[in-house]
């Protein structure tokens, strides 16, 4: 807990228990939305408003402390910033995972073709958990 609040301050953030709280469950299910984590806050901050957490997670997002995950038709869901990493989606249970992959030869490619200078990579595989692909197995 106190290497968030150490954190927070780095990135010119107030450690309020709300935020706390918030980086808590961002950290524990690793991938959120703004929904789900105002219903969790709702149980231990009765009196929050949604707008109080979109306001969090703007200006968390804004100063780079959490980065936003757009995954389309689906609802952007957020994670603590880290090493750059591509995303895996399973379309059966919605399930939103990390994976490093090597992300540097498909991006240079892409810049010798297209000629512009790429500044983020956002890559996201789609597919059929492990999970989801036993349960299909058992029908």
């Amino acid at each position: 807990m106190q290497n968030y609040k150490t954190r927070l301050k780095e990135y010119r953030l107030k450690a309020t228990p709300q935020r706390m709280y918030m980086i808590e469950e961002i950290e524990k299910r690793g991938h959120i939305d703004i929904d789900t984590l105002y219903e969790s806050l709702k149980n231990i901050f009765p009196y929050i408003s949604l707008a109080t957490v979109y306001k969090n997670i703007n200006s968390m997002t804004e100063n780079g402390f959490l980065t936003e995950v757009k995954i389309p038709k689906l609802k952007t869901r957020y994670e603590l910033s880290k090493e750059d990493h591509a995303h895996l989606l399973c379309r059966e249970c919605g399930k939103l995972t990390d994976i490093s992959v090597e992300s540097e030869p498909m991006t240079k490619n892409a810049q010798l073709k297209s000629g512009y200078k790429i500044e983020k990579t956002l890559v996201t595989f789609e597919g059929i958990c492990p999970a989801c692909q036993k349960k299909d197995k058992g029908k």
